[in-house]
């Protein structure tokens, strides 16, 4: 793999209003610093959605950063994503890491859940997700986690930790001083007036400087 799962991880979701178009949000992203993009889509309309992520995609490749696609690993492979992210329904972790090689990230969401942590650090995840850690907009059904669960994660591995669920300017520092890897984040960059202003902004309080 050669991009890591670090700094501000935004998630594209179809779900969530767009102001502007998708090229031109993730360019503004990207210009702001942020070095993972998730595209999520959970829609039916495929040819639409292999459009989106190919031009995803491509946008990362220009400016060398992380590209993951959420849940579904036939449009990964098909649009040459780095890795693949997995929900609780989103299927075998195991069948996963094999269809996609050793090369590609494959992440997990565990929630609050440490024996998912350890049954997907079991069954290959390469970074494991935690959250929700405040009450969120995009999953406000989110049961929320205690920021404890980096100390408790990080005992079980070396592996990347992600945290996501109602993370924004006010209280990104004190997620990474609890020891998260990367912070992922919908409305706190898709939601902002400035986009490349408030990536920069998370990526400034969050982490300070990033190249």
């Amino acid at each position: 793999m050669t991009h890591s799962i670090a700094g501000l991880y935004v998630i594209t979701d179809a779900r969530q209003p767009r102001p502007v178009p998708l090229e031109t949000a993730v360019a503004a992203t990207l210009r702001g610093g942020a070095r993972v993009i998730q595209y999520r889509d959970k829609s039916d309309d495929a040819a639409r959605r292999q459009r989106e992520a190919a031009g995803v995609a491509a946008q990362c490749r220009e400016v060398d950063a992380c590209f993951i696609v959420n849940d579904d690993v036939e449009l990964a492979r098909a649009v040459d994503a780095d890795g693949v992210h997995m929900g609780r329904d989103d299927g075998d972790v195991a069948a996963v890491r094999a269809a996609l090689g050793p090369d590609r990230w494959v992440g997990v969401s565990c929630y609050g859940d440490l024996d998912r942590a350890r049954a997907a650090i079991d069954a290959g995840a390469d970074y494991l997700a935690f959250g929700s850690m405040y009450p969120s907009p995009t999953k406000p059904e989110a049961a929320v986690v205690p920021l404890s669960i980096f100390a408790a994660a990080r005992a079980l591995t070396d592996r990347p930790l992600v945290a996501i669920g109602g993370i924004n300017a006010d209280n990104i520092a004190e997620v990474t001083a609890a020891g998260a890897d990367a912070v992922a984040v919908v409305n706190a960059v898709s939601g902002a007036a400035d986009i490349e202003a408030a990536t920069a902004d998370l990526i400034a309080r969050g982490f300070g400087e990033q190249s």
